[in-house]
């Protein structure tokens, strides 16, 4: 989750990640919103990296981290690999100074979360889909393999100063889902090898969650000084669970892409084992076409929970019951998707819980909605043209 200093006074950043292409490129750029979500001001964009899909701030050291959502061999002048790139942020201009990078091994890294106390940084990498057929002679006759990109999960032990130190561990993900399976993703080969999409540390630190889109797995690692695998949840076949949240030491919530499900979870702080409470469909019951949900954030008063889908173009919310159980109860029309990678990737309250702006990138822009604390229900406070944003992160500045 976004984090903000205690300050009295201050600006409020949003700095947005953004995908680059051939004439774009992408970085992060730095901007003020002013009032409760109306004003949109903007400050300076830093043009690395060129695929800055997900961020994440540490107010002890000031620093904004982002991947570069890299799939290279980083061989060549052309291109670098893929990466996590450390920012100075100043917190009276709001501009960003880089610090350094490192490489992080395994394709196009998706998700970052901090474990302050600790001073390290977990890293999902989701790999892509494509494959690499090789000619292989087996049981007396000349077949075809198929060999997949390895999806990782990596710990960054981070310097005092708020930069990257390097690699304290590295684990490889294994096995598959269901193959070919109902996503239209990579021809229907979406779970064809594993891809780690979020890698959460559990409120005390003591715990790494990580989920596996690609084998419809939970897996819990005991985050020491190594990741140790101590327990997993296995869904139902061509769930793909995505994105997680915590809402407490002991309840999380999740995305299902392939089945279009929200969940809600019980998590057991001293053991790592999990259980599932409820799961609700992310679209209305009249939609019958393909959707994929992306992002999922917990209000900060834990009552109403929003998930935006891609195919409904949707950013949806929920009410939370006290056990656990989930009722949808309305949502707010996105532009409209191209396909389910490039839609509506990501969105963030605002620490207030006031309001949040969500990277709407079909429409080329950030949207603000406030938030009625009395029912969840959002309505629209302004758009500011940002080019391909992915990612949202909110910053408070000192004056």
């Amino acid at each position: 989750m976004s984090q903000i200093r205690n300050t009295a006074q201050g600006k409020t950043i949003v700095y947005v990640g953004t995908y680059g292409d051939e004439k774009n490129p992408g970085g992060i750029f730095a901007i003020e919103v002013a009032g409760a979500g109306e004003l949109f001001v903007p400050i300076k964009r830093t043009h690395t990296p060129k695929l800055a899909g997900y961020l994440t701030y540490d107010a002890g050291t000031h620093t904004l981290y982002s991947v570069d959502e890299r799939k290279n061999d980083g061989r060549g002048p052309v291109e670098p690999p893929a990466s996590i790139m450390a920012f100075r942020v100043n917190l009276v201009s709001g501009v960003l100074t880089a610090l350094n990078s490192h490489v992080a091994p395994g394709p196009r890294p998706t998700y970052l979360n901090l474990d302050r106390q600790n001073r390290r940084l977990a890293c999902a990498n989701h790999g892509d889909f494509d494959h690499v057929e090789k000619a292989i002679f087996k049981n007396g006759q000349w077949v075809s393999e198929y060999v997949y990109d390895d999806s990782t999960v990596i710990i960054f032990s981070l310097n005092d100063d708020g930069s990257i130190a390097g690699i304290s561990d590295l684990v490889v993900l294994e096995g598959h889902g269901k193959d070919p399976n109902r996503s239209p993703q990579a021809g229907g080969h979406a779970q064809a090898s594993p891809h780690a999409h979020s890698a959460v540390f559990s409120p005390d630190a003591r715990f790494l969650l990580v989920c596996d889109k690609g084998t419809d797995r939970i897996l819990v690692y005991a985050a020491n000084a190594k990741l140790e695998l101590v327990h997993s949840y296995q869904f139902a076949e061509e769930t793909a669970p995505r994105h997680l949240e915590f809402a407490s030491a002991e309840r999380i919530y999740l995305t299902c892409e392939i089945s279009s499900e929200l969940a809600s979870m019980r998590f057991d702080a001293d053991t790592g084992e999990i259980e599932l409470i409820d799961k609700v469909k992310t679209i209305a019951n009249n939609f019958n076409d393909l959707n994929e949900p992306a992002e999922i954030r917990v209000h900060p008063s834990g009552e109403f929970i929003y998930v935006n889908n891609r195919g409904e173009d949707s950013l949806a919310w929920f009410s939370v019951s006290l056990d656990g159980t989930l009722k949808r109860e309305g949502h707010v029309q996105l532009a409209k998707s191209i396909h389910p990678g490039l839609a509506a990737r990501n969105f963030t309250f605002a620490p207030c819980g006031k309001y949040l702006v969500i990277a709407d990138r079909p429409d080329n822009c950030i949207k603000s909605y406030s938030v009625n604390s009395q029912d969840g229900s959002l309505h629209h406070n302004a758009t500011f043209n940002v080019p391909q944003p992915a990612f949202i992160e909110f910053v408070r500045l000192n004056n």
